[in-house]
């Protein structure tokens, strides 16, 4: 028999290991029902599953209905890396392709035109395992709707095109819609064009409460106040809604707001990473970033200053702060490691996040052979390398050593030219991490298999031909790759950075795939509204500003996210937003909603980083024994500063926060996981600091004595959701008040019904009770 302690444990070891396989057990099923590949094409036909009975594409397009299939299914034998390739066939490019195969070169894979003649099509429906592509060894395969689709293609003509996103971008006229009331400005009729031709129509726009709530948080981070909403709901003027959108705009919170982006781009961290992660000062240069994003630092500026800032013509003490961005990677301080090693890794760090940030490319994948999948060789990779190669630093540095190069910032500098930084009086004279290229003479040599040490061929600095070829006249160095980036004629640049804006605003990327631009990366669900985008943004003067104004200002994004079972069937992930998308306040946002309703968030921009909650002992459970081995929360108003501001250890992050998606800042981010955990729940019951708010709130409402029971109910969830609770909602929370009273338990010293614990029970059922309502789905929600 069990004993009672064994009876315990197994019924908690079953509590939660019944839920956990009945998670995979779905997991299983949804990915089972979605393994087939989902050709994708320029009707967003791909939004759907592709079953071998779906009815092929009148014309078969190369970029949208072929190249997918060949790039998952063929690249890797096939395609741009030489040391893999198989038979002589190469499918990346129309040269190879239609190039003579075989022993005698006297077949060919595919013959334009000619289905029997065209290897390829013999290949794929062969029945002999010997000879199917592709071969059952690769666990790869091919549905009866792939095979129709790339033999439909040779038959008529096999016409190939170059990748789209390294094409040019083209503005192309604004495209001609039925409903010509709808669209507000120019991204509607692109979205109603293709809405239209689907026979579907865009959903009502969303209340006054919502659509505040929305651009709130989507433009601050933070939710609206009561104040607010209720102005808003009474201003009867047609461009009430741009007014707050201006409002916005030109709020300190709103470089808070993109600030918090860009410091999971920047992989931004109080620490310096690695096993002993001890603490490094970066923080002027995050209050750099608010800055520069709330005067509109124009988005070529904003990055050439933080690329070559230094190498900038008479360059100013602010330009060289920017540069702080590529040394925010991580910096070892133990013993017995090879500085080279190090320092090579280093490098490495700022050529991968320059490629996934700017460029939308997974460039890290020809570190040691020539790309899988894109036209990126070893060689190109280095190329890219040698800009970065040119810093003097170290690979390893001391405990307590401030990494070279950097910047001596004194009281002097930040009142003469550096006012944006908030340094505290108690802090002495800041030395920033900045770029400087001190070692012009250094090498740069392609790394066999990536290796520090094994270097075979020099190569100078450079970039990949199939995105654009360095020009001769920009000089080899950071401010020449930063001239290049900005190029006229250069395919990602714009279309990277717009992609990244509009998957701010609407919840997911024109190309969702937002950090692969590459063959392996998602087709843009409107290529022809990303390409418009991009050109407008390039055209303005890179005005962020405008863009964010341009996206908001849509009738697409003041649509409700309401939507019938029809749509949810044809469009389950909104990719045609046809609606408004249901999203979830990023992990920032749900900490700040909480302290900025209850009364409690300090309004205070820039300056060191703070250390609110935490759990004890986690800062302990990873240390290697030097230096940050014990977490100190901070006392008074840094409890409750915006997250923006809370203190970045790499090795434990924040753990609310990165229970709630955030990026743990080892590497480059550019889009967060979007989870729903069992985790994230027990935050929002058991965290002090929403518990503390819930507190504050409730005495808050208990303070102002004009008010009743209901009053105060209805009023907290107004704070909290951005609405009124209808008529069944305040029945119920009003029982759920009630019932919270009778089961507050008074202490036997105090067992009369005084005054004292008449106030503790109004206290307590009041505080459960925002607490309840911040426990909603609908507090969590954008709009």
């Amino acid at each position: 028999m069990f004993k009672s302690q064994d009876k315990t444990s197994l019924k908690l070891a079953l509590y939660f290991i019944v839920p956990f396989i009945i998670l995979l057990l779905i997991k299983y099923k949804l990915n089972k029902n979605t393994t087939a590949y989902l050709p994708q094409s320029n009707d967003t036909s791909h939004l759907g599953s592709a079953p071998s009975h779906m009815k092929l594409p009148e014309t078969v397009d190369y970029i949208f209905h072929v190249k997918p299939i060949l790039s998952d299914r063929c690249y890797l034998c096939h395609g741009p890396d030489e040391g893999t390739r198989e038979a002589g066939l190469r499918l990346d490019t129309k040269e190879g392709a239609y190039a003579a195969i075989g022993e005698h070169l006297d077949r060919h894979a595919i013959v334009p035109g000619d289905v029997e003649a065209s290897r390829l099509v013999f290949k794929i429906n062969s029945q002999d395992p010997e000879k199917v592509m592709p071969p059952p060894s690769s666990n790869l395969s091919l549905s009866e709707y792939e095979k129709k689709i790339l033999t439909k293609w040779i038959a008529q003509g096999a016409v190939w095109k170059d990748h789209w996103s390294f094409i040019p971008p083209i503005k192309k006229d604004i495209p001609k819609v039925s409903n010509t009331k709808w669209p507000s400005n120019s991204i509607d009729y692109f979205i109603l064009s293709n809405l239209e031709e689907k026979g579907l129509v865009p959903t009502e726009k969303a209340s006054k409460e919502k659509l505040i709530r929305k651009v709130y948080f989507d433009l601050t981070g933070l939710p609206p106040s009561i104040t607010d909403i209720d102005a808003f709901i009474s201003d009867p003027n047609e461009d009430a809604y741009e007014k707050v959108v201006d409002k916005l705009l030109a709020s300190e919170a709103y470089g808070e707001r993109m600030a918090s982006n860009w410091l999971d781009v920047a992989r931004y961290a109080d620490t310096h990473g690695y096993q002993d992660d001890l603490e490094r000062i970066m923080w002027p240069w995050r209050d750099w970033v608010i800055h520069a994003f709330n005067k509109n630092l124009p988005y070529d500026k904003f990055i050439k200053w933080q690329i070559a800032g230094d190498l900038l013509p008479k360059a100013t003490l602010e330009q060289i702060v920017a540069t702080g961005f590529n040394r925010n990677h991580k910096i070892t301080q133990e013993g017995g490691v090879i500085d080279e090693e190090y320092r090579v890794e280093y490098v490495i760090d700022r050529t991968i996040t320059t490629s996934t940030a700017l460029l939308g490319l997974t460039m890290e994948c020809a570190r040691c052979h020539d790309h899988k999948y894109d036209p990126i060789s070893q060689k190109e990779f280095y190329s890219m390398y040698g800009f970065f190669n040119k810093v003097k630093e170290k690979g390893r540095i001391e405990y307590d050593e401030i990494p070279e190069p950097n910047l001596l910032i004194t009281d002097k500098e930040i009142e003469e030219s550096l006012s944006f930084i908030n340094k505290p009086d108690s802090i002495p004279d800041i030395k920033l991490m900045v770029m400087e290229d001190g070692a012009t003479e250094r090498q740069t040599f392609i790394l066999n298999r990536g290796q520090y040490d094994a270097p075979t061929k020099e190569v100078s600095p450079g970039t990949p031909k199939a995105i654009l070829s360095f020009p001769e006249t920009l000089p080899k160095n950071r401010l020449g790759l930063a001239e290049w980036l900005f190029s006229e004629d250069h395919p990602l640049t714009a279309r990277v950075a717009v992609n990244r804006i509009w998957q701010q605003i609407f919840g997911i990327g024109i190309v969702s795939t937002v950090d692969d631009f590459g063959n392996q990366g998602a087709l843009p669900t409107h290529p022809e509204l990303l390409d418009w985008l991009a050109v407008t943004f390039r055209e303005k003067g890179w005005d962020i500003k405008q863009m964010i104004k341009m996206m908001v200002m849509s009738s697409t994004y003041q649509q409700s996210s309401k939507a019938s079972p029809e749509l949810l069937e044809i469009d389950p992930d909104n990719l045609l937003l046809a609606r408004s998308s249901r999203s979830k306040l990023t992990a920032e946002m749900v900490r700040d909603n909480a302290l900025a309703v209850s009364g409690l968030l300090v309004h205070k921009i820039g300056g060191p980083s703070v250390k609110p909650y935490q759990p004890e002992g986690l800062w302990a459970e990873t240390t290697s024994g030097q230096g940050l081995t014990k977490y100190i929360m901070d006392a008074g108003e840094s409890q409750y500063r915006r997250s923006l501001y809370t203190f970045w250890k790499r090795t434990v992050p924040p753990p609310a926060m990165i229970t709630f998606d955030a990026a743990t800042r080892d590497i480059c981010s550019v889009k967060r996981q979007k989870t729903s955990t069992p985790l994230q729940a027990l935050v929002m019951l058991n965290d002090p600091q929403l518990i503390e708010a819930s507190e504050h709130l409730a005495k808050d409402m208990l303070s102002a004595e004009s008010l009743n029971d209901e009053d105060r109910v209805k009023t907290i969830f107004r704070k909290i959701t951005s609405r009124y609770p209808d008529e069944d909602e305040t029945d119920k929370l009003m029982d759920y008040l009630e019932s919270s009273k009778e089961n507050f338990e008074i202490t036997p010293e105090n067992s009369k019904e005084s005054d004292l614990n008449k106030s503790n029970k109004e206290l307590y059922a009041l505080t459960t009770l925002t607490s309840l309502i911040f426990n909603l789905d609908e507090a969590i929600v954008k709009g």
